[in-house]
């Protein structure tokens, strides 16, 4: 049937509408399923936990530091006050028990203004409801965007399908960034106020509520009073809602906004070097997740021992770097009317120095003016003689400078160039108790405890003397300390030299190391064979490798204070190699061990008490040397203390052994010292290794560390004794009580060395020992070219 015109008109038409609403439906479909191709899946909020703030303990409980990328404290649904849960509930939203995820009226209003805010470039509104937050906050990224709405809308849907209200809201509540370094209720209320949840009052909850909208707008103490209103209008909300009465309301509405001062990480600040080491180790085995992850990590750190590691160290650089003079001022300014405060705004003393402060000197005479108006006076006479013999004073000169007491007189004070290293482990079970990787963690976070590459000088020997020990030498053998020289293959010569440029002729083992003496160990080492050192070196943990060259017996070999002083702890403990460990258990959010550094078996310890034997658990670590071999360097190492290179650590009174190392031109000083149950290692140097100076040696610098920090270790310790082991024999040598193994001990008692000829027949029983050379043998054969070293104290 023919149509007519119009109706042909009207016929095409309809066509054309319907095909573009197929193609316009068919376009919303291809944008729909570009648009949520990609959501995430609401399910996964089941078993959803916000990541939450590592934290780190001392071994006795204190909290030394926390690894975060958000800092945040997990407070469970049932932990919740209701009083502040409503608080929220009032400020974003009242219909939350209401609705299904969506409170419709409010997101269409939304929809349709951000249809014209799209249009205009401006920013989109919320109308969220507290689910869709959770949804934006823990599924989707925050771009301002419909799509994004959308999506928000559906999956706050999916969500209540999945998650009860109370779930939604713990989610919330634990997740939602608050400002002050806080994410979630739990941590705001500790930044904010030093509270737990329970302990908030109406005001401060009500405060709380109001920060999601925007933490900076409500600035407790840069916008107070905009956060003052806001906190008001909440509590009138929760007063209109029968959630709390209209007379608490106005009570907390009279309150004051008190809150404290904005957060700073938390440290303990004397273990800043230590926590940086658990964070890297703990990163190693864990990953990320350490940040993020909510674990609780025990450390083997005392506090009190760390503490006063970080003073003895800083006080002892600060004395060496004292002996070398001022160094002059650190900045200047030509007028002191001026403003010349801006000038020391980005100098700053270490934070570790919290009586410096920065000062601008007045006068010639020493006169200083404290910035911020903080005080003024003078340097006492001493100070101003110390730096007119350096690089002098002039006025405009900034400097650091601390109060003396509650008088007008100062203490002028310099940063010293020089750094160092301590470390202190327990010798039997591994846990570094304190470990100071430098003089300011606030100036340089370089580790030089565990990163710090240096030659031990001296502080190697007792591993040659251990070695030696081990293959066939007894505290009864005699060496000849003498010149000897050796050619190298590019034709060069090498004469190690003593420190006192002397020699001495025959000496027992023990007056060697006492001594330090170079060129008799150089001969040990030659009669025992490099290669037999370097296996000792590598068992001990000393080093993972080492040149097959007699000038590594000098410690010319590198090595850091953390391994050197860890290997020192088979001579302590009954010849076992320990593994120095910082963490000693880490569990995870649900209190399950996930790590725990003692690894060994223990038989029956679950036994319970039913009168059988009681449980054994093996000592840790691998045997690396005889019993008797720890303990006759041990016992020459007292001999150090007591009347060798480390006489002075005999003062503090306590069965003490020790050895001290200084390196080739005074670059490195040393001392590695224990008692029975502590191992403490002391390392100082410059950074770029240059020299600390003439005189500079172990005994000078290092000794003087070790002795302040034992002061406090030892402080109302029990004087215990050095066990010998059981099997040890005992026999006078040279007017000494010496230990042997069993059948190596003399025959009679040696008597001492008058510089003639070497009887060796008491000394060994059995003859000399293969390989040790005899003091009329020829010079040895040429060896290969020798690093430069003298191997001093």
């Amino acid at each position: 049937m023919d149509l007519k015109p119009a109706e042909r008109w009207i016929a095409i038409a309809g066509v054309a509408v319907l095909s573009t609403i197929a193609v316009a439906g068919f376009a919303i479909a291809i944008y729909a399923a570009w648009l949520f191709h990609d959501m995430p899946d609401a399910g996964e909020l089941q078993d959803y936990r916000p990541p939450t703030a590592t934290r780190v303990y001392a071994w006795d409980g204190t909290l030394i530091g926390e690894y975060s990328k958000e800092r945040r404290i997990f407070v469970p649904y049932d932990q919740i006050p209701p009083q502040l849960a409503q608080a929220f509930m009032a400020a974003e939203d009242r219909n939350f028990f209401k609705h299904g995820g969506v409170d419709v009226g409010g997101f269409s209003r939304a929809m349709l203004k951000n249809v014209g805010n799209a249009m205009r470039g401006r920013r989109l509104e919320g109308g969220s409801t507290i689910t869709q937050q959770v949804a934006k906050n823990v599924l989707l990224t925050s771009d301002a965007t419909v799509g994004r709405k959308f999506k928000e809308a559906i999956l706050a849907r999916r969500l209540e399908q999945s998650l009860d209200k109370q779930q939604i809201l713990e989610l919330y509540l634990n997740e939602i960034w608050l400002g002050y370094r806080s994410f979630g209720v739990g941590s705001a209320a500790y930044n904010y106020f030093g509270k737990s949840l329970p302990e908030l009052s109406l005001s401060e909850a009500a405060y709380l509520a109001a920060l999601p909208k925007g933490p900076d707008n409500y600035h407790p103490i840069r916008n107070k009073a905009k956060a003052i209103a806001r906190r008001n209008w909440i509590l009138d909300q929760m007063a209109d809602l029968g959630w709390v009465s209209r007379a608490e309301a106005e009570k907390a509405k009279a309150e004051d906004l008190v809150v404290q001062p904005a957060p700073k990480r938390a440290a303990y600040a004397d273990a800043d070097y230590f926590v940086e080491e658990v964070r890297q180790r703990g990163t190693a085995t864990l990953g990320d997740r350490i940040s993020e992850g909510g674990y609780y990590m025990r450390t083997t750190l005392d506090p009190t021992l760390q503490t006063a590691a970080r003073a003895s160290l800083m006080d002892g650089l600060e004395k060496y770097d004292r002996r070398h003079g001022w160094r002059g001022a650190w900045g200047h300014v030509e007028s002191l009317e001026g403003d010349w405060r801006k000038a020391v705004q980005a100098k700053r003393p270490p934070s570790e120095r919290r009586g410096w402060r920065a000062a601008v000197i007045t006068s010639a005479g020493g006169g200083v003016r404290l910035v911020k108006d903080e005080g003024q006076g003078s340097l006492t006479g001493e100070d101003v003689a110390w730096a007119k013999a350096g690089k002098g004073l002039k006025v405009g000169d900034l400097v650091f400078v601390e109060q003396v007491g509650e008088t007008s007189s100062y203490r002028l004070k310099q940063i010293p160039a020089v750094n160092g290293a301590l470390v202190a482990i327990e010798p039997y079970t591994g846990r570094v108790v304190a470990l100071v990787g430098g003089y300011s963690y606030s100036l340089s976070n370089f580790n030089r405890a565990t990163q710090a590459m240096r030659q031990p000088g001296s502080s190697f020997k007792p591993f040659v003397y251990a070695t030696a020990l081990e293959n066939g030498y007894t505290p009864a053998s005699v060496i000849l300390d003498s010149a000897i020289t050796f050619k190298g293959a590019n034709g060069q010569d090498w004469s190690p030299e003593n420190y006192e440029k002397k020699f001495y002729g025959a000496l027992p083992l023990r007056k060697g190391l006492e001594r330090s003496v170079n060129a008799m160990t150089v001969r040990l080492a030659q009669g025992v064979g490099m290669k037999k050192i370097i296996e000792m070196s590598k068992k001990t943990g000393v080093t993972r490798d080492m040149a097959p060259v007699l000038a590594m017996a000098l410690g010319a070999g590198e090595t850091t204070p953390f391994k050197i002083t860890a290997a020192y702890a088979p001579f302590a403990n009954g010849g076992r190699r320990i593994e120095p460990h910082l963490i000693e258990l880490v569990q995870d959010r649900e209190g399950k061990v996930i790590f725990r550094a003692d690894k060994r078996d223990c038989p029956r310890c679950t036994a319970g008490f039913n009168g059988d034997e009681s449980p054994r658990v093996t000592a840790p670590g691998e045997q690396v040397m005889d019993p008797v071999t720890a303990y006759q360097i041990t016992s020459m190492l007292q001999g150090v203390v007591q009347r060798g290179t480390a006489a002075s650590v005999s003062q503090l009174g306590y069965p003490l052994a020790g050895k001290t190392g200084t390196t080739n031109e005074y670059r490195s000083a040393w001392f590695i010292g224990y008692s029975p149950d502590l191992i403490v290692g002391v390392f100082v140097g410059f950074d770029d290794n240059r020299s600390l100076g003439a005189g500079e040696t172990g005994s000078q610098d290092a000794v003087p560390v070790f002795i302040d920090f034992m002061k406090v270790a030892l402080k109302d310790k029990p004087k215990t004794d050095f066990k010998p082991p059981k099997t040890a024999k005992f026999a006078m040598v040279r007017g000494i009580r010496e230990a042997f193994r069993p059948g190596t001990e003399p025959k009679v008692a040696t008597p001492a060395p008058t510089g003639g000829p070497i009887s060796y027949g008491d000394a060994w029983p059995n003859g000399v020992p293969t390989g040790q050379p005899s003091p009329s043998e020829p010079q040895p054969r040429p060896q290969p070219k020798q690093p430069d070293i003298s191997g001093l104290y």
